[in-house]
């Protein structure tokens, strides 16, 4: 049957009434949803009876504002009677090093710190490591890579290649250096060895200061290698060679009771409302969109990446996939 205008502006105009519908059902869903979650969420771990509290530190390391407040917490909570820091890292930023090294002696001034070495605690890794008590490692392993590096990519060749070129003008001539249009200069090569060798030499201080080393001792061991946990004790690079059983028995002896849980301080869940909120989608009809909300397909991307890293790197493999 044919349909006169009016039937079909009309039918056009409920159509267009039904969607607004159906749109703000779903965002009073959400928001509903949001709301409960926000209320029965629990609270960082440990609010609720006394425990060893344990921070996992693994990937690459940057400034993270998010664990530097968790440990921040740990550090007033009264019910965290000690830290174990779990390092899995082949190190990051040498600035994000420092900021966890920092955060974590504040926590040590308040209650005992173990560094629990794992399967690689090196570079920014070991200068997490060092802010613990007492560091316990697996014999084997890998740690050290006392060192610092800044990298840059030279694109001059190629854009050669392509017929482009650069102009530029500065206020003088370290400006923006170095560059990755073109070789750097004796001059700017001096400017960024002398930048980083002083974080070096912070980072060798760094060391000796905590391990009770000379300078002297030290300067040997920081040439870039990597040590197993075994020779890593050798060294005096770390104090125990060992895993949970140790690092409870050395606690003992700070008096902290060896029958408390252990319990793992984990960041605050942001993904967990990702799924709830798909699957209202799906239901309200939304199905292709729904799929934008599958955090493990986002995750996946950003893992195919390479990280790239801004500042002086103190990393172990640097680059490499």
């Amino acid at each position: 049957m044919d349909m006169d205008g009016t039937s079909i502006a009309e039918r056009r105009h409920l159509r267009r009434k039904l969607t607004f519908w159906r749109i703000a059902a779903l965002l009073l869903v959400i928001a509903g949803l949001f709301a409960a979650w926000r209320a029965v969420k629990p609270d960082e771990a440990g609010a609720d009876g006394d425990h060893v509290a344990r921070v996992t530190i693994s990937g690459v390391i940057q400034d993270d504002r998010e664990l530097l407040e968790r440990l921040d917490k740990i550090a007033k909570s009264t019910a965290a009677k000690a830290l174990v820091v779990s390092i899995s890292s082949p190190g990051g930023t040498t600035y994000g090093g420092e900021r966890l090294y920092k955060a974590l002696r504040q926590v040590a001034e308040k209650k005992p710190v173990v560094s629990d070495v794992r399967t690689l605690a090196a570079s920014a890794g070991y200068i997490v490591a060092l802010a613990g008590d007492r560091i316990v490692a697996g014999e084997t392993s890998i740690t050290g890579s006392i060192g610092v590096l800044m990298q840059y990519p030279q694109a001059g060749e190629l854009l050669d290649k392509i017929g482009v070129s650069i102009d530029e003008v500065k206020s003088a001539p370290l400006k923006a250096e170095p560059s990755p249009f073109h070789a750097a200069s004796d001059e700017a090569k001096a400017m960024i060895r002398a930048t980083v060798m002083d974080s070096y030499d912070w980072f060798v201080g760094l060391v000796a200061e905590r391990r009770g080393l000379s300078r002297e001792t030290v300067l040997p061991l920081a040439d870039g290698r990597i040590v197993t946990g075994r020779q890593a004790l050798g060294l005096k690079l770390v104090d125990e060679l060992g895993g949970d059983i140790e690092i409870r028995n050395w606690l003992a002896t700070k008096g902290v009771d060896a029958t408390l849980p252990v319990v793992e301080w984990k960041a605050p869940a942001t993904g967990s409302m990702f799924p709830l909120l798909g699957s209202m989608m799906r239901i309200a009809g939304f199905g292709d969109q729904a799929e934008a909300f599958d955090p493990a397909t986002v995750l996946r991307e950003i893992r195919s990446r390479n990280l790239f890293l801004d500042g002086l790197l103190s990393v172990w493999q640097v680059g490499r996939d």
